[in-house]
Formats: C-alpha cells, sequence, structure tokens
C-alpha cells in the first residue's frame, strides 16, 4: 500500500488518488507496484525496473533503494524517469513524467528506524543488482548482518527517491 501523507488536492494528482482508492477496493494486488523508465546518459541505454512506491506527499511519488544501484547511477546522469502504473483490476493505467531527485538524508533516516529489522538487514546487505557467489553465500551474509547491532542506523548508500 502507498501512505498519502499530505496529498496535493489538485489534478492530476486527485485523479491518481481516486483511481487509486478504485483499485484498492477491488483488491488490486501490488497496487503500490511502479515500472520506472530511465536514460543512462554515460551508457545511452534505456533501462526499467520496477519499484514499489511507499509515500505520496503533496505531490513527490517517494520510494527508497540503494544509491549505488544501476538506477540510481541512470537517475544522477540524466534525471528524467517515467513511471507507469497498472491496476488490472480497474483496468487503468497512469503513466507520469517527472524529474527525479534523492530525499533529504533526515527523512531516509527516519523511515530507516522505523522500518522492521528484517528489511534494514536486507537494506545492508543487498549488493542490489551485482553478481553473488551463491544463494548460501547471500543467506549467510544476511543472517551475520541480522545479528549485528546497528540495524536502525540508515546507510549512506541506502535511501530514497522522489518524483
Amino acid at each position: 500500500m502507498i501512505e498519502f501523507i499530505d496529498t496535493c488536492k489538485e489534478a492530476p494528482y486527485n485523479v491518481f488518488k481516486k483511481k487509486y482508492d478504485l483499485a484498492f477496493s477491488k483488491n488490486q494486488k501490488n497496487i503500490e507496484a511502479a515500472s520506472i523508465a530511465s536514460f543512462n546518459n554515460e551508457k545511452k541505454e534505456v533501462d526499467s525496473r520496477f519499484v514499489n512506491i511507499k509515500f505520496i506527499d503533496k505531490d513527490k511519488f517517494i520510494f527508497f533503494s540503494n544509491y549505488d544501484s544501476p538506477k540510481a547511477l541512470a537517475f544522477k546522469s540524466h534525471n528524467q524517469i517515467n513511471a507507469l502504473f497498472f491496476w488490472g483490476s480497474i483496468n487503468t493505467q497512469i503513466r507520469i513524467r517527472a524529474k527525479i531527485k534523492k530525499t533529504g538524508k533526515t527523512f531516509n533516516s527516519e523511515y530507516f528506524k522505523n522500518r522492521s529489522i528484517e528489511k534494514n538487514a536486507l537494506a545492508i546487505c543487498s549488493n542490489q543488482s551485482k553478481k553473488i557467489d551463491s544463494y548460501d553465500s547471500l543467506l549467510t551474509n544476511y543472517k551475520e548482518t541480522l545479528e549485528s547491532n546497528n540495524l536502525t542506523k540508515c546507510p549512506e548508500y541506502w535511501g530514497g527517491f522522489e518524483f
């Protein structure tokens, strides 16, 4: 689910909220999933991936990621993105063209410290989109991270993006 903090009352945000509420009432699965397409200016490549939108605050759509991930590097090289929501339960797609930027460190820290330690351990131990040795080594790394003491401190390489 997306948490609506202080939703902008102007179109198109109120239209988005009405469609979201309708899709939610129809039990839409993965309602928070958005496909984000970006252009990596250095590689001259377009790429897309799904992210989970966590918040809509006024006119900002917010999700979180590893700042060292390929998507973050693409956002840094070219800050224009396209977001696409598709809700099959109401046969609706919503496309958004926007500029993207990182959220502030204070916002990231507050969000991170209120998440479950299991999710935080995943964020801390994950080398997002990097090759792994094996599934077993991934599990070992996760378990070791989960046993560490500081799972509420947001790492520098992790945080939000807003568009």
